[in-house]
């Protein structure tokens, strides 16, 4: 007999699956609907079904109808010892040459004392199993309107493009701390502090008087990097005060050069334009002279592994100590593709974050998504194209506040 146990989300669907696999004979010996643990199963998850089904095994019968000679049997080595008794006894018969009608009766008393004893067994874990649920179930489950409230911020970080992972994270860490009396200002108060500390602290560029910097910008063609680079040399002059030179290394696309070589005329900053790290090393004595060196790299794809170590010698040209890279990402690529050019992005070099294009969407959603994935600290955030303006540094708290519904 070969009983197994199967999941669905309906009795049906389990039962479905259990006939798929042992086959239309298939017999439900028992089935139960499992809840979900804890305070949570009443707002998100669904209660889904267990069936347990059997099957007569076809070789236990074929077994006992040949009758062979002890010398032409097989030896019966996969029996499960559980059942070695009831398979002795038929072997018993076989040998006498015979089939009685009390035989046949013995045997199938047998198989129904064997079936009967698997059931008993099945019975006493499923009982232990709902036990150990019901001691781990919370003693005081929340109110009505505090699940619904949970569930609304759920749906609301969700339609913000959280990703659900992350926002199951969330509850579940916060789950600890919420108790039968706590009202929906704490709850909106432990999300909202629990999402500003997972954003973390934001990390910008710092103009270190004596110590030549040079900034890598990274990323995939056309989420603005050069736009972004030209905002950030505008404000190191005008607030901080620092020397600053550009650096081009996109020379694969001429347009990038020239727009970077019209910002440098604006600023009236210098430009350098390089081919290889090489090229970089010969121009370092003449870039000692300045604070910082931002470098527009290539926007190359983050599929080719060749394409991405061009960067990656790049960057390593430079000491550690004397570099910073910025991975710069739009805010409208798809989390997936976010996924795939961060991962990519990771195999060149630590980074921060640079979010752009945050004016052409009406979910943020990935930019929480992207820090937890990587880790990377965040940095700053686009909105537009004019520059200087439109640019700031990654307010955690303001995107807390915006991911939960408060606006900006």
């Amino acid at each position: 007999m070969n009983i197994k146990t199967f999941k669905g989300k309906t009795e049906e669907e389990a039962m479905a699956s259990a006939k798929k696999e042992l086959g239309e004979n298939a017999v439900k010996m028992a089935s139960r609907k499992i809840e979900p643990k804890g305070f949570l199963r009443k707002m998100f998850a669904t209660s889904s079904w267990e069936v347990t089904a059997a099957v007569d095994e076809p070789d236990v019968y074929e077994r006992t109808i040949p009758r062979k000679s002890a010398a032409e049997r097989p030896e019966v080595r996969t029996v499960p010892s559980r059942q070695e008794e009831v398979y002795k006894q038929e072997l018993l018969f076989e040998e006498k040459g015979t089939e009685s009608g009390s035989a046949i009766e013995q045997k199938l008393d047998n198989l129904k004392k064997l079936f009967e004893e698997q059931i008993r067994e099945l019975g006493q874990a499923k009982a232990s199993e709902e036990a150990k649920e019901k001691a781990e179930a919370p003693e005081n489950e929340l109110p009505d309107k505090n699940i619904a409230f949970l569930r609304l911020i759920f749906h609301q970080l969700i339609e913000n493009e959280v990703d659900e992972q992350y926002v199951n994270q969330i509850i579940t860490e916060i789950e600890a701390s919420l108790k039968k009396e706590t009202d929906v200002s704490k709850i909106l108060a432990n999300f909202y502090q629990k999402i500003v500390l997972k954003l973390g602290q934001t990390k910008t560029l710092e103009v270190v008087s004596g110590k030549t910097r040079y900034v890598f910008f990274i990323g995939p063609t056309g989420v603005g990097k050069t736009t972004t680079i030209a905002k950030l040399a505008y404000s190191l002059l005008e607030q901080k005060k620092a020397k600053v030179a550009l650096l081009a290394a996109d020379t694969y696309r001429i347009a990038a050069v020239d727009q970077l070589r019209t910002y440098a005329e604006i600023m009236n900053i210098p430009l350098y334009v390089i081919y290889s790290e090489t090229e970089l090393a010969e121009q370092k004595e003449e870039l000692q002279k300045y604070d910082v060196i931002l470098v527009d790299t290539a926007g190359r794809s983050h599929r080719s592994r060749e394409q991405r170590d061009d960067i990656e010698r790049l960057i390593r040209s430079v000491p550690a100590e004397a570099r910073e890279v910025y991975l710069v990402l739009s805010a409208t690529t798809k989390y997936r593709d976010l996924v795939k050019i961060a991962e990519a992005y990771s195999e060149i070099s630590e980074y921060r974050l640079i979010f752009t294009k945050l004016d052409e969407t009406d979910t943020i959603g990935n930019i929480f998504n992207i820090k937890m994935l990587t880790g990377a600290p965040l940095s700053y955030a686009t909105n537009g194209q004019n520059v200087p303006d439109d640019i700031s540094k990654i307010d955690s708290q303001n995107v807390a506040r915006q991911l939960l519904g408060g606006g900006k």
